[in-house]
């Protein structure tokens, strides 16, 4: 009778922790699903609209480091979700780039922010991001909302091309508890994103423009000559990306990093001396020398196409000085007028044959990455 006692007990106490054991392991994982169930928040690139985001942290030691190796510093990265709460996220961030780094250049360093590979930020609007660059102001905000407007104007060209977020900026900084004005800036999406999208693989070796993609060089390097930008090689990869589907396929490029072009026309932007160009707002074909024009009749059919959308690109942006709109518009026309005229464009995209011109300089830039 003892026996049977002690077995019914000993049944009945198994039973009740193992659904207590039960029990703690659904809420648990209960718990655990929903922090990590996606955000129904649009990802970062999918909308046009102003993110604001808030900085804290030691900024002031983070903007004064222009050292050729940066530290990182810790920071919180806030914003407020779709549905009005603050989201706060852990990041490190240090500064980054060449010109705009330096203090004699610009008043604020780009900078680089780094998610920790586990965190909120997996269910945030950043959740896509591992890493990314923020373009900040160097001589005003309103040239980081004209580099902006060549990324969209780019992204109306092709989708291999890099997607951008403008954001305004709150600094705070934690030893002061200084707040900086806020200001605009801009998040660029990373590189292996922008692959993965177009289902294609970053790359990165010195090859001849030559052997690039011809169609997809010639869209790019219309498309800088439309914008007035001659900072760019492909030698060098300078402010160019390549992209490829595997090893034995040939590459395309993709152009970045706009603030020296015409269009922009930020005040401390100046063409290579090597190039013998008196401005930015001149336009210089930097292609290479191709005998037979034919192949750029479809390049200049697309420009043609898009020139409705382009056109409404800067005209519908409330975030323009009506002055900058109204000089980029005569801007866009003398692009049309010339590429409608097929003896000035063949004489402008026959340029790289001039053996006595500048077309086939190389630009270099301040330093390899």
């Amino acid at each position: 009778m003892k026996i049977y006692l002690t077995s019914r007990l000993f049944i009945t106490l198994n039973l009740m922790f193992f659904s207590f054991f039960i029990k703690a392991w659904n809420q648990t994982n209960a718990s655990s699903f929903e922090k990590k169930k996606p955000s129904s928040e649009k990802k970062l690139f999918e909308s046009d609209n102003v993110l604001q985001i808030t900085l804290r942290g030691n900024m002031r030691e983070l903007l004064n480091d222009r050292k050729n190796i940066p530290k990182n510093y810790p920071l919180s990265l806030s914003y407020a979700n779709e549905d009005s709460m603050e989201i706060i996220l852990k990041a490190e961030v240090k500064t980054r780039g060449h010109f705009r780094r330096l203090k004699e250049n610009c008043v604020y360093p780009p900078l680089l922010i780094q998610f920790p590979k586990e965190g909120d930020h997996l269910s945030s609007v950043f959740r896509e991001q591992k890493k990314i660059k923020l373009v900040m102001p160097c001589r005003g905000d309103e040239y980081i909302i004209r580099e902006w407007m060549v990324y969209k104007l780019y992204n109306l060209v092709t989708p291999k091309s890099f997607k951008a977020r403008l954001v305004k900026i709150i600094m705070v900084d934690s030893n002061s508890k200084k707040t900086v004005t806020p200001f605009y800036g801009l998040l660029l999406e990373e590189e292996k994103q922008m692959a993965k999208r177009n289902k294609l693989i970053s790359v990165e070796y010195k090859i001849s423009p030559e052997r690039l993609q011809q169609e997809a060089f010639l869209n790019m390097a219309v498309f800088e000559y439309l914008i007035g930008n001659t900072d760019w090689s492909i030698q060098f990869l300078q402010n160019v990306k390549l992209l490829t589907k595997d090893s034995t396929t040939v590459p395309m490029p993709v152009p970045y990093d706009f603030d020296h072009a015409g269009i922009v026309n930020t005040p401390y932007a100046r063409p290579a001396e090597a190039l013998e160009m008196k401005s930015v707002r001149e336009r210089r074909y930097r292609g290479y020398c191709i005998k037979g024009m034919k192949v750029f009749e479809d390049i200049i059919a697309r420009y043609n196409e898009l020139k409705k959308d382009i056109y409404s690109l800067y005209g519908d942006c409330p975030l323009l000085e009506a002055k900058y709109i109204k000089s980029t518009i005569k801007y866009l026309d003398e692009f049309y007028a010339t590429i409608n005229n097929p003896k000035a464009w063949q004489k402008e995209f026959s340029y790289p044959c001039d053996k006595n011109g500048t077309g086939n300089v190389v630009i270099k830039g301040l330093k390899q990455d």
